[in-house]
């Protein structure tokens, strides 16, 4: 391997012309830059990204832009690693401390500023009190308004008279289609995330403090947010400049990732004599552990 590291590209069929354009453009600006002309590729083909995705040996990072089953089956099929999420399922939760100009403004722009985008809302979850006091009979009007389809839970559903969703308590929608449910309290909303969930982006609306810092803390989503619509999640809104993926796994970079997130840690030691693990052991020196300016 030499010191340079490669980029391989694809992009959608129906774009194949603009791609090649793309990459011409890009490649013609390596060699003035003293960069190899193949360190950017382009790939057209399901088979083109088959085999690449058997090269464990030479690709780190795969990073999938597209439909649901093409990360899935990018994230089932590969020995690589695999920075990206699958599903866009989001929730608002309207606690019964909300205020209600708040929780139907937020709950309007999380699922309608861009029905299709994966932080757009799937699913609002509304406290007990709420149903009780009609406010989510007015969430639900202001929704529908806004020509929104809203299918609901086995609890709303009855008690709103709105029909059962044809697909279920989990499903990204990525159009003018929501589900409603009502939940005894946080920590109901919190379990039904954890269920339907797929650790995106989720938001709770209250006044109450308490409720929040709960909500933000147990909730195990890249995103988290307190009276603020799940369409912020997104790397150009986080000041991270280009987007480059959303991760909602585990480990290293999670929730939008920009270029900054595809960075690794090298560690690179230099001594002014012949340090040893020993000469520390004997006492001869110590650990000071402080920060060193670059």
């Amino acid at each position: 391997r030499d010191r340079y590291q490669r980029r391989v590209h694809g992009g959608g069929k129906e774009a194949l012309k603009s791609n090649e354009s793309l990459m011409d453009v890009i490649r013609s600006t390596l060699v003035p830059a003293g960069l190899p002309e193949d360190a950017f590729q382009l790939v057209t083909t399901r088979e083109d990204v088959a085999s690449l995705l058997s090269l464990d040996q030479y690709i780190n990072l795969v990073i999938p832009r597209g439909s649901n089953e093409l990360v899935r089956s990018i994230q089932e099929g590969s020995r690589i690693p695999v920075l990206g999420h699958a599903d866009g399922i989001c929730h608002v939760y309207v606690d019964a401390a909300a205020d209600m100009a708040k929780a139907v403004e937020v709950t309007l722009d999380a699922k309608t500023d861009y029905p299709a985008a994966c932080n757009a809302m799937e699913t609002l979850l509304v406290h007990k009190d709420v149903l009780a006091d009609g406010r989510a009979a007015q969430l639900v009007k202001a929704l529908q308004a806004a020509g929104v389809t809203v299918y609901g839970g086995e609890r709303a559903g009855s008690a709103l008279g709105l029909k059962p969703s044809p697909y279920g308590t989990r499903h990204e929608y990525s159009a003018l289609e929501c589900l409603v449910e009502v939940v005894d309290d946080v920590d109901a909303a919190i379990q039904w995330i954890r269920v339907n969930g797929s650790s995106h982006t989720e938001s709770v609306i209250t006044e109450n403090a308490e409720v929040a810092n709960r909500f933000l803390a147990r909730v195990d989503s890249a995103c988290v947010f307190h009276n603020a619509s799940t369409r912020f999640a997104d790397g150009f809104r986080f000041g991270l400049g280009a987007e480059v993926g959303i991760a909602t796994g585990r480990l290293h970079a999670r929730g939008p990732v920009g270029v900054k997130g595809l960075l690794t840690t090298r560690w690179i030691l230099r001594s002014s004599g012949a340090h040893t693990v020993g000469q520390a052991t004997a006492g001869k020196w110590k650990y000071t552990h402080k920060e060193l300016t670059p």
